[in-house]
């Protein structure tokens, strides 16, 4: 480590057989918790080449607990997080608003590091139960359209690096990785990124890959559509700049869409989101991103009928119905 970190402070860039190696030795505890901090700040202070992007998405991937689920040709609902925007669960509420619309739903999801609540907090506190089983796995989403794929099971590689990156508190490039690692390969995805020079970077891999993918950045600085500002939208077949009233929907601040500041008020947030009981910004932007995903899923429908679509789901109850049943199946706490 000690050559690849002088190499780095000579303002140098890694090749992408460098960098899938370095995080191999890293997932291998070849490197002391110091030099993997010092590794991780690099990417801090600089940005991340697409190469180096590449070669740690590789290295991750090889390493990954596979789960088959080529079956149901799930869709993966993930942000990379580090937007420091502390929004409620939106990619998660998105996935049982998509679920419940008869779409197959791998989510990928962790713990929070950059953020008080990830979609692994608020789903454990809720009831849901991790495994790596894969019948398990099959069941859930045979039944409910939806499973969880919790990133710290499905990546032993990031065993190392979780307790530094927590101490850290700030965004790291696993946060860049975590939409591009699902462990069930999806050939679907809605990504958000929480800058645009990182959306052309996605753009650029995922054009390399046969995946129907959707990127989205809000250009104000967040890893979704947030209706605070115009956001960016890649796809496999387009490129645009959309807003708020191209989804039919209204313009927001950043009040309207925060989250709580503990994973108690999180979870009281989120049911009551899916309950379809939010105020009318959080259902919107939860529309609004469900819609996208559904879109991704099902290219034939305009993207402000799949808004639609998507807002009565939640206000109907339907994805909140699909979300007890399945906690009710787990034989866990009642939501």
């Amino acid at each position: 480590m000690k050559e690849i970190l002088n190499h780095l402070f000579e303002h140098k860039t890694l090749t992408k057989a460098q960098a899938r190696e370095v995080l191999v030795n890293i997932a291998g505890g070849k490197y002391n918790q110091s030099q993997i901090s010092s590794f991780l700040t690099v990417y801090m202070m600089r940005s991340i080449t697409v190469e180096e992007l590449e070669g740690f998405r590789d290295a991750l991937l090889a390493l990954c607990h596979r789960v088959d689920l080529e079956a149901y040709n799930p869709i993966d609902l993930c942000g990379t997080g580090g937007d420091g925007k502390d929004t409620f669960n939106i990619s998660t509420l998105s996935s049982f608003v998509v679920a419940a619309n008869g779409v197959a739903v791998a989510k990928h999801g962790n713990y929070g590091v950059s953020s008080s609540c990830g979609s692994s907090n608020v789903l454990e506190a809720l009831g849901i139960n991790f495994t790596t089983d894969t019948d398990a796995l099959e069941r859930s989403i045979e039944k409910y359209n939806i499973c969880f794929l919790h990133a710290p099971l499905f990546h032993p590689a990031m065993k190392s690096v979780g307790p530094i990156r927590k101490e850290l508190g700030v965004k790291t490039f696993f946060n860049m990785l975590g939409p591009m690692v699902n462990p069930a390969f999806p050939k679907r995805q809605l990504v958000g990124v929480f800058s645009l020079e990182l959306a052309r970077m996605y753009g650029y891999l995922y054009q390399q890959t046969d995946t129907r993918y959707t990127i989205l950045h809000t250009l104000d600085g967040y890893d979704e559509i947030s209706l605070t500002s115009p956001f960016k939208v890649i796809s496999d077949n387009k490129e645009a700049l959309l807003d708020a009233a191209a989804l039919g929907l209204p313009t927001l601040e950043h009040e309207q869409i925060k989250g709580g500041t503990d994973v108690a008020t999180s979870a009281e947030i989120f049911v009551k989101v899916l309950k379809g009981e939010g105020t009318e910004a959080q259902t919107a932007v939860v529309s609004a991103n469900a819609g996208m995903a559904l879109q991704c899923a099902r290219p034939e429908l305009g993207v402000q009928d799949a808004v639609s679509i998507a807002k009565e789901t939640l206000e109907s109850g339907k994805a909140y119905h699909l979300f007890q049943s399945l906690v009710k199946d787990q034989k866990l706490i009642k939501v």
